[in-house]
Parts: structure tokens; sequence; C-alpha cells
């Protein structure tokens, strides 16, 4: 009972690192002494800053405590790397720490069961809890991000739709605001805030100048803005240009002599904006799998993507969708613009399937999370 408390309470202190610790896991860690007292807590800083390990054992210290034989539970199991900081591993083996439980083995090649292996060949006991575990299975949820891209290569794909309940997210002219109220407005920001990136497409710039920042949540960090954007039409006044964060734009290499184009790629660049020339997909527009690997190599574990029909149409029929974050108002538009422009079906058994995950009232709206079956195994 009293290691499935101490798990409890680091998974409460993992989830402070939400919003802060991008593109390194959330990751929270309780060290305890040998009597079963808590010397120290911690969860992962902002990159470069130390990591939850770190934190607990210089909270410890900070209490003027010895570590020697205390034991860690610790969210994920501590990398074995040089990166931005020493080795979690080593820090913990040095502390002379006597046990280490650990709710779930990190996929990174560069720790992949390597922090294992240097705590026991250090004399530390070290439990694993199983894969099935509910508390392995809560840590897993918290990282699904930073886990797809290290297994997948691209960043977990959560994508988040308003509409009425016939599945309507703005009229026929256009005017979607507001089709949901303002507790699913600031839920969807607090959505935001978890992700390293939020999506949109060149319609939805033109048509609503969204801003795309998180404003109605708490962070630390503003996730970066990424627009897909063939032709580089996005407006240098487009709101979501603004300061503060990075905004990638997506788009197509000129014809050659398309004056006008590298014009706008250049006023683009003067307003900020980081241009990226992407391949271009059998559909004549910006090839998504590149845009998910490029932005995994640029760190973002979750990209949250809020679009239009088409644009969701096209991440939905090319599998890349892992996560569908839905909110049904209360209301019966007729008709108007759809959830997804999605090619006609020839039979209902290639409909695309989703297992429900959640479905809970958020002020007079309805929020549900589904995925696709399976998608959280990795």
């Amino acid at each position: 009972m009293s290691d499935q408390l101490f798990i409890s309470q680091a998974l409460t202190l993992a989830r402070q690192a939400i919003g802060l610790s991008d593109p390194n896991p959330r990751v929270g860690c309780v060290l305890v002494s040998a009597q079963g007292v808590v010397m120290g807590r911690g969860h992962t800083q902002q990159a470069g800053g130390p990591h939850a390990e770190v934190m607990a054992l210089r909270d410890g210290q900070a209490r003027g405590l010895p570590t020697q034989g205390a034991t860690a539970y610790v969210t994920l199991e501590p990398c074995s790397h040089h990166g931005r900081t020493p080795p979690c591993a080593d820090a913990f083996v040095a502390a002379g720490l006597a046990r280490v439980v650990i709710a779930l083995l990190d996929p990174n090649p560069q720790v992949a069961g390597e922090g294992v292996r240097r705590l026991q060949v250090a004399g530390i006991t070290v439990d694993v809890l199983p894969t099935d575990d509910p508390q392995s299975q809560e840590a897993r949820e918290l990282n699904l991000g930073f886990l797809c891209r290290m297994v997948r290569n691209r960043p977990w794909v959560r994508l988040k739709v308003a509409g009425s309940l016939d599945g309507r997210t703005a009229l026929d002219n256009g005017q979607s605001q507001w089709i949901t109220g303002p507790a699913a407005r600031a839920d969807g920001h607090a959505w935001r805030a978890r992700a390293s990136a939020v999506l949109t497409g060149i319609g939805t710039v033109m048509d609503d100048d969204p801003r795309l920042d998180v404003r109605d949540a708490p962070t630390v960090l503003q996730p970066s803005r990424v627009v897909l954007d063939s032709q580089w039409r996005t407006p240098p006044v487009a709101r979501l240009l603004a300061p503060p964060g990075k905004v990638l734009i997506y788009g197509l290499a000129p014809d050659e002599g398309d004056a006008a184009a590298r014009s706008r790629q250049q006023a683009l660049r003067g307003a900020g904006a980081e241009l990226v020339t992407a391949p271009e997909s059998p559909q004549r527009q910006v090839d998504l799998p590149f845009v998910l690997q490029d932005l995994a190599r640029q760190g973002v574990n979750e990209l949250h993507v809020e679009a239009g029909a088409r644009l969701n149409a096209a991440f939905i029929e090319q599998g890349l969708v892992d996560e569908l974050l839905l909110y049904l108002a209360p209301k019966l538009i007729g008709p108007g613009r759809g959830l997804a422009a999605l090619s006609p079906l020839a039979q209902l058994s290639d409909a695309w399937g989703l297992s429900f995950r959640d479905a809970t009232l958020v002020g007079d709206d309805l929020r549900v999370i589904a995925r696709p079956p399976g998608r959280e195994r990795f």
C-alpha cells in the first residue's frame, strides 16, 4: 500500500510539469527514508533545468536529511545519458539509495532500460510496475506525446472540434462564435496548454484570424503556433503572429519565377515567422507526415489541431489522428459546416472506428474524448 501511496504522490507532482517541461517528459519523484518518512519531492522543470529526481534529492538535502538507504518513487525510468543535464540514474547512485520504484520504463533509445541497468549494477534494488498496473497506465497517459515521439517519430495528434449536436461547427456563412459556451472554451485552452504546438490551416487563418494561444488556462510555456499554408497566404498582420511563442508556417516551394509568392514569404519572415518548405502531397497540399516528423524533430510531443473540415478530414483519412477531443453544444443548427469533409464511403464497415475514453459535461456542453482502438499502445 505504501508503494501505491508514494507513486500516487509522484504522479501528482508529474502533473505539475504540464505546460512546463516540454520537450522533456512529465515526471514526478518522491524520496522516502528507510523509516517511511517523505524526505523530498520534485517534478521536472523547464528544458535545461533539473529533472524530477534531482529536484527531489535537492529538496531532501535542503532539509538536511541523509539520502543513504532511501527509496525513490519515480514516474518514469531515470535517464542514463548526458543531455542538457547529467544522468539522473547516476545521481541516485551517488546519493546512496537502496531502492527505486519506477512506474514506467522510458522507450527513449538513449535510455530504454539503461537507467535500470545502471541502478542495478550499483546494487540498488529496482522495482518496475507491470504495464497493466493502473498507476503505470496513468504515467503513460501523462506522457503519451513524449512516448509517441520516441516510438513513432511523430507527436501525439489530438484533433479538437467544437460543434452542435447535429455535427455543425459553423453556419453556412462561416459564423461560429460561439457554438459552445465559456466553460467549454476555457477547457479547450487547458488542452492547448498541454500541447507543445497548436496547428491550423490557412482557411481558418483567413476566415477567423485566430490567436491560437493559451489565455484561459495557466501555463508557463506558450505552445508554438503552426500553420499549413501551401501558397504562403498568411497575412503578416495575422493575430497568431503576435508574440509570445514561436510561429511555424509550412508551405510548398514557389514555382520558378513566382515573385509574388517569394515576396509573401519575405513579409512573413519579417513578421517573425519561421518558414519551412514541405514536400507536396498527392493532393497538391503540404505533406502531413513530413510536417509531423519535422515537428517531432523540433521536440513537439503533443500536437493540438484546431482546423477546418477539409484539413480535419485529411488528418483522419491519412490515419494521423490519435485522439478526438469533441465539444458538443446542446443545439441543432441545420445546414452548416461539418466536423470533417470526409470522402463518401461505399459501406459502413469502412467507417473510421473509435473507442470512447471519456464523456463529461463541461458547463452546458458535452466533452467527448475518443481514440482509434489501441492507439496508446507503444
